[in-house]
């Protein structure tokens, strides 16, 4: 399964079978993935983003991974 959401503008949300991938402009920044908990990138692209990120964990303290983490969702 791929459900692709429009949460706002320039912020999607990508869901799988296997975690939900957030992504900024189109850049993936953040995701959840089952079991293993919240995680949001370490890079600090801009406030934008950084507002973005933020407003999609809702209060949800997530664990920082490298950016490369993410890109290779999309690699």
């Amino acid at each position: 399964m791929l459900k692709i959401n429009s949460i706002d503008k320039n912020q999607t949300e990508v869901k799988t079978d296997a975690m939900t991938i957030f992504f900024s402009y189109n850049t993936p920044v953040a995701c959840f993935i089952p079991g293993q908990g919240y995680f949001k990138t370490s890079k600090n692209w801009s406030n934008t983003t950084n507002r973005h990120v933020n407003k999609w964990l809702d209060g949800i303290e997530a664990e920082q991974k490298p950016q490369s983490f993410f890109d290779n969702f999309i690699a």
